[in-house]
């Protein structure tokens, strides 16, 4: 029984780990570009982050019942579980990199102008390594919150810890929720600390 435990705990681990990676890049892919480009056009903060902070107040359960009946984005599994996933990481991530680079002393653009610098220049070389630790902290927000919310994945079929929090849940067994609520747990806080670690080493550079 407990081999059997032990075994569905690596692979149950292993699927959460994907989800959250998973959606995580995608997140950091879509929200990075977005909010350097909305350091540049104005006009569309209202738009993208309102809408960012639409679906971060949609109920996770409500956000799966929208998306499953979507033609080649919804149905029962991974798939609808990575997109909600994204959708939840997205604001924080779009926020602080859009607030990070709006932040940049306008000194430091006018020298870097002044010294000849293009646009794209400028923000390799100066806005973005000057805003990477609040860019990190929002990365930091949106992986907590992504490892927690990954574990209603196994309402849909999605698989990860949760599967061991609903079956307990379902048995009255609280070994199985423990089973899956302390790894998560763990996954997190791991998470957030070498993240965080990562992020003070950038605010000293």
């Amino acid at each position: 029984m407990r081999t059997d435990l032990a075994n569905d705990l690596l692979q149950l681990t292993a699927e959460h780990l994907v989800l959250v990676v998973s959606a995580l890049a995608v997140a950091m892919l879509i929200g990075v570009p977005l909010g350097i480009l909305l350091t540049r056009h104005a006009g569309w903060q209202r738009w993208l982050l309102g809408f960012a902070s639409v679906m971060q107040t949609i109920p996770s359960l409500a956000l799966f019942g929208f998306l499953i009946p979507i033609p080649f984005i919804g149905g029962i599994g991974k798939r609808t579980v990575i997109i909600s996933l994204v959708l939840y990481a997205l604001l924080p991530i779009l926020r602080n990199t859009f607030v990070g680079i709006a932040g940049v002393d306008p000194a430091v653009r006018e020298s870097a102008v002044a010294m000849g610098m293009t646009s794209g220049q400028m923000l390799r070389d100066v806005e973005f390594p000057l805003a990477a630790p609040t860019i990190l902290a929002g990365i930091r927000v949106a992986t907590v919150t992504t490892i927690g919310t990954a574990t209603i994945a196994a309402a849909i079929g999605g698989g990860g810890l949760g599967v061991f929090i609903f079956r307990g849940v379902a048995s009255v067994d609280t070994m199985q929720i423990l089973a899956g609520a302390i790894p998560a747990a763990l996954m997190a806080l791991a998470a957030d600390g070498g993240l965080g670690w990562v992020e003070r080493r950038l605010s000293r550079v």
